[in-house]
């Protein structure tokens, strides 16, 4: 698949929230995978390579579910 720069341009610039209900949105999925870390953290004891691995994938995922939010295209009215 070749990358046009619209497509380049989607995935590498600012995707301010379109309104509060986007910004409630990112806000809930930091806050759902800030508490998955702690309990993460709480589970498995002292700090390990291992800890540290799944608690690096849960930032990956707030990273992702947050740009397929900030991502999202808006159906044509």
């Amino acid at each position: 698949m070749h990358l046009t720069s619209d497509e380049l341009s989607r995935r590498f610039h600012h995707h301010p929230p379109r309104d509060d209900e986007t910004a409630d949105r990112h806000s809930q999925v930091r806050g759902v995978l800030f508490n998955a870390a702690e309990e993460l953290v709480a589970l498995t004891g002292p700090s390990t390579r291992e800890q540290s691995l799944a608690i690096t994938h849960l930032e990956e995922a707030m990273f992702w579910a947050n740009a397929a939010i900030a991502r999202e295209i808006q159906a044509p009215e």
